[in-house]
């Protein structure tokens, strides 16, 4: 995976664009350290959207993070099998309608709102559902 920081000439992204790359990737994967801690902010895709941005940019970092001992299991799982283990998806949708069930009930007066949550948690559960069960 990690030719994937070179582009199709073979050479690895310079300049203005690399820096991009490095300071989005650098950004989301601060979120996504984050949302480890924040109930409502996601972890993966930001994590998954480091990966993304390092991949394009900087071999170094890129390898950090498949390498991490935090991350770097579940991203490697994500690209190379596209699936997450059963545990991560019990741990996410559990996490996921806890807090939005909170947060719809201590948090939201109207109901609208409290019915968008409510479409957004379904939907993320739909994605995390369709993600491949890994081992």
């Amino acid at each position: 995976m990690l030719e994937m920081a070179v582009d199709s000439r073979g050479v690895e992204r310079r300049g203005a664009a690399r820096a991009l790359l490095m300071f989005i990737g650098t950004l989301s994967l601060a979120l996504g350290i984050a949302g480890v801690f924040l109930p409502l902010l996601p972890t993966t895709p930001f994590v998954l959207l480091a990966a993304a941005c390092y991949a394009r940019s900087s071999r170094r970092f890129y390898g950090w993070l498949l390498t991490n001992r935090l991350f770097g299991r579940y991203v490697r799982g994500y690209i190379e099998l596209r699936g997450v283990p059963k545990k991560v998806k019990v741990v996410s949708l559990l996490a996921l309608w806890v807090t939005i069930g909170c947060s719809a009930a201590l948090a939201v007066d109207a109901l609208w709102a409290r019915a968008l949550l409510a479409f957004i948690a379904a939907a993320v559960t739909v994605h995390i559902l369709s993600l491949r069960t890994v081992k």
